[in-house]
């Protein structure tokens, strides 16, 4: 297959590797032509390391580089069957790329979008082929997470979702199809490991390391909120809770938090700009939480039943079934469990209870129960 990938930013340099991989001929262009010869080193380098590791052959990386050629212009894409998009996250612009694309493409190709948030309904309107047009959503790096959301929109031709899905299985890739709702499936039942995280800080309960070191241990996550919000990008993780927030018409369940707006304002980015909720400059200590075996369980327990009651909602919706459902948060995000197994794990009625407990705290939208919640057992 003919793949073109536009963005050579981490995701779309990572997603030309899978195809790349597989077998598939890529080209990937960037309105920056510098940032195309910059993926293409840093690709080369990372499959140098994975040749002397032993996890991939010499031969194998010769085929992957191979496979990937620049394309200096859209018109370059003319005989691509899929592409991928993977640039900004502002509908505007990809909207453009877009209109600009179908000019140059065949009538059958296809058109993926890799938005983490962006309503995919609302971007393919503006193709004069919607139906041609679908989400493929990659997480984070595309090469290793497993992970890919497939997303029809409204307008998205009925078997296309299909074909999507299997394609991913052909990549090694485990597919799951969602309903074209802001944040699919991840990004919008996971927002309460972050949101709630964030609120208990700001609200003095806890510190920063308090809250990662409860998720961690009693949880068993493999990274806190903060240290997973500092390794995404503070930034980035702003931006998707905004998008959530405003897509839902300001629901207060999504609701943004003021702390990581000015962490964002400040450049206080996280990882890739040396500090964040903690700080990456070389010989800096990591701050040790001063450990609470009550605090860390109230800790813990309120934010497992937030996600466990947007996991819940995600079901009542039709979000996708319940198997996907349970894989998305797995592979997508590394949870330990399926939120749906860990809620008739922990009782329904004690998360239920907890959240009862914080509505009446706070007199709060943000603690309503999904209807399904106490109907499950």
């Amino acid at each position: 297959m003919n793949v073109g990938i536009i963005g050579a930013g981490t995701m779309g340099i990572g997603i030309a590797q899978v195809a790349a991989t597989n077998g598939c001929k890529v080209w990937v262009y960037d309105a920056n032509a510098k940032q195309v010869e910059t993926a293409t080193v840093g690709l080369e380098k990372t499959l140098t390391k994975l040749v002397d590791k032993q996890k991939i052959s010499a031969e194998k990386m010769t085929e992957i580089l191979a496979n990937i050629s620049i394309a200096t212009e859209l018109k370059d894409f003319k005989d691509c069957e899929l592409i991928i998009e993977a640039i900004i996250e502002n509908k505007e612009i990809k909207t453009k790329v877009f209109t600009e694309l179908e000019k140059h493409v065949s009538e059958s190709c296809v058109i993926g979008s890799n938005t983490s948030s962006i309503s995919i309904t609302s971007l393919g309107a503006e193709l004069q082929k919607p139906e041609r047009f679908i989400g493929i959503h990659f997480f984070n790096p595309a090469p290793l997470m497993p992970l890919v959301e497939v997303i029809p929109s409204l307008l998205t031709e009925k078997s296309l979702a299909e074909k999507i899905y299997n394609l991913m299985k052909d990549w090694g890739k485990t597919p799951v199809i969602a309903k074209d709702i802001p944040g699919f499936i991840v990004n919008r039942i996971a927002r309460p490991y972050y949101g709630e995280g964030l609120r208990i800080v700001e609200e003095n309960i806890a510190t920063v390391e308090q809250v990662d070191e409860a998720m961690k241990t009693i949880g068993k996550f493999k990274m806190g909120p903060f240290e997973l919000m500092d390794l995404i990008g503070v930034d980035v993780n702003f931006s998707v809770t905004k998008t959530v927030y405003n897509e839902y018409f300001y629901d207060p369940k999504y609701k943004p938090s003021l702390l990581q707006q000015r962490m964002s304002e400040a450049k206080l980015h996280g990882r890739k700009t040396g500090k964040g909720f903690y700080d990456y400059s070389e010989n800096d200590q990591k701050p040790v939480a001063q450990k609470d075996d009550a605090l860390y369980q109230q800790i813990f327990l309120r934010i497992i039943s937030m996600l466990i009651n947007e996991a819940v909602e995600a079901k009542r919706l039709g979000v996708a079934n319940d198997e996907d459902l349970e894989l998305a948060m797995q592979k997508g995000v590394n949870y330990p469990k399926g939120l749906l197994a860990w809620g008739k794990e922990i009782g329904y009625s004690k998360i239920s209870e907890t959240l009862q407990n914080l509505y009446e705290e706070y007199q709060e939208e943000r603690y309503r129960q999904s209807p399904l919640l106490r109907k499950l057992n």
